[in-house]
């Protein structure tokens, strides 16, 4: 679910920043947009990274995952989302 929410923001983020310039209009504005879209989850804009690539405008993020039951996984995992929405 963690991973799938991640996902949704950063598609959703990305395609702002391309089409919705009042909403989306800057990085830290995208950063944002992200945190919004990521329901349920607590996660500081500033773990979103806005750039420019050859596809498009890119926004990622690299999360440190802890599983709910530590006794059981004791272990913490990072999730990567990406994606990019051409320009």
């Amino acid at each position: 679910w963690t991973k799938a929410t991640l996902d949704y923001a950063v598609e959703a983020a990305a395609r702002c920043a391309v089409v919705d310039e009042i909403q989306c209009g800057t990085s830290s504005q995208t950063q944002n947009y992200a945190a919004t879209r990521a329901a349920g989850l607590s996660v500081a804009p500033a773990l979103f990274t806005v750039t420019s690539a050859g596809c498009g405008i890119q926004v990622s993020i690299d999360l440190p995952f802890e599983f709910v039951a530590p006794g059981l996984f004791p272990y913490v995992l990072t999730l990567r989302s990406v994606a990019c929405y051409p320009t």
